[in-house]
C-alpha cells in the first residue's frame, strides 16, 4: 500500500503495479437524490470480466495493462452502458491520475475525485461526455483480504460520499449520494471465487453500511458486516441472515443479500441483468434501521462458461 505524504489520507494509488493474470479496479456508483438516475464508473486495468484477457491467458498473453477498459452505466431515462477493451498504449497511470482511452479519473489536492468521461456506448453507438465529481464524506485506509492467502485485496476509499454530476451527451445533471471503491488482485477473480454478493446503504447522517459475502472455490465462505460511523471509524458487526432474492428477470441470475432476521430484503429495481451478474437497488433492514442499498450478485462459474465467453464480445469491443 503507498501511503500518502504528510498527514493526507491514504490516495487510490491509480499507479498500482498489476502483476501478471492480476486485476485492478476502481469503482464508483451512486444514486440520484430524487431518485430518479443513477449511475456506475469501474475502470478495468486487467479487466476481471474481459473476455479477451480470459482467452488469452490460456494461451499465455498475461499482461493485464493490453486489456483496460471504462465501463460507464448510466441508469433512468436516458440509460447508457460502455465498456470499450483498450491496449496498453492507451493506457496512462500516476499516483492521482489514471487515463484509459479517452477517458481519465483524477484524485485532487483536496481529496476529491473527478471523472472526465468521453465513451461510445453498445450496442447503440451512443456518446457518453462529461464530468462527474464525488466528494467523499471521510477516506477510509484500511484494506481487507478476500482470501486466505491474501491476493485478492478491496479497500472502500469513500464509502459514503456526495456526487454532482454533469453530463453533455447525455444532457443530464443531478446530485447525489455516492461510493468509491478499489479491489485488485494476483490472479484471475474466477480461480478464487464462485460466487459473491455484495451492498452498500447509505444510513443518513454520513453514515454507511456495507454487507461482502463471497463463496471462495477452495476454502469456507467469507462473510463482512461493516458499519461506518460519521467520522469514518468502522464497526464490525455480525453478519445478519442471509436471504434469497428473485432472479434476474431475463438471464434468471441467482441473487441473495443480507438483512435483519424477520425483514428479508426485496428488489425495488433490477439495474443490470447479465448472464453472471446483477446489479439491483434493495430495500433491507441493517442495525434495526430500514435502508435502501445498491446490490450486485456475481456468479464465477457462470462468467467462466462457454456460452457466456461466446456472447460477450458483442458487448464488450476492443480497440
Amino acid at each position: 500500500m503507498t501511503t500518502a505524504k504528510s498527514n493526507r489520507p491514504a490516495s487510490p494509488d491509480f499507479n498500482l503495479t498489476v502483476p501478471p493474470r492480476g486485476y485492478a479496479w476502481w469503482y464508483v456508483d451512486a444514486l440520484s437524490d430524487d431518485g430518479q438516475h443513477g449511475l456506475t464508473l469501474i475502470a478495468f486495468i486487467g479487466s476481471v470480466f474481459s473476455p479477451y484477457y480470459f482467452k488469452g491467458r490460456r494461451k499465455g498473453r498475461n499482461d493485464p495493462r493490453d486489456h483496460c477498459s471504462m465501463n460507464v452505466c448510466l441508469y433512468g431515462e436516458k440509460r447508457r452502458w460502455t465498456m470499450t477493451e483498450r491496449h496498453a498504449n492507451a493506457v496512462n497511470q500516476t499516483e492521482t491520475n489514471l487515463t484509459i482511452g479517452p477517458s481519465a479519473i483524477q484524485w485532487n489536492s483536496d481529496d476529491t475525485l473527478t471523472l472526465q468521461l468521453n465513451e461510445i456506448g453498445t450496442p447503440i453507438p451512443q456518446r457518453v461526455r462529461g464530468t462527474i465529481h464525488l466528494t467523499p464524506n471521510f477516506i477510509n485506509e484500511r484494506i481487507f483480504t478476500l482470501d486466505r492467502n491474501g491476493r485478492h485485496r478491496w479497500r472502500p476509499i469513500a464509502p459514503s460520499a456526495r456526487v454532482t454530476v454533469e453530463l453533455e451527451h447525455p444532457n443530464i445533471k443531478w446530485t447525489g449520494h455516492a461510493y468509491f471503491d478499489r479491489n485488485w488482485g494476483d490472479e484471475p477473480l474466477e480461480d478464487a471465487f464462485v460466487y459473491w454478493d455484495w451492498s452498500r446503504a447509505e444510513m443518513g447522517g454520513n453514515e454507511s453500511a456495507i454487507l461482502y459475502h463471497v463463496e471462495r472455490r477452495n476454502d469456507a465462505s467469507l462473510a463482512l458486516a461493516l458499519h461506518f460511523n460519521a467520522d469514518g471509524s468502522i464497526n464490525e458487526f455480525a453478519p445478519p441472515p442471509d436471504h434469497r432474492l428473485p432472479r434476474t428477470p431475463i438471464w434468471q441470475m441467482p441473487r441473495s443479500s443480507q438483512s435483519d432476521a424477520g425483514t428479508p430484503p426485496s428488489v425495488v429495481k433490477t439495474l443490470e441483468d447479465t448472464p453472471f451478474y446483477s446489479r439491483s437497488v434493495i430495500n433491507a433492514h441493517l442495525l434495526g434501521r430500514p435502508v435502501e442499498a445498491v446490490h450486485e450478485s456475481l456468479s464465477l462459474d457462470r462468467f467462466r462458461s462457454g456460452w457466456v465467453q461466446h456472447l460477450l464480445p458483442y458487448r464488450m469491443p476492443r480497440w
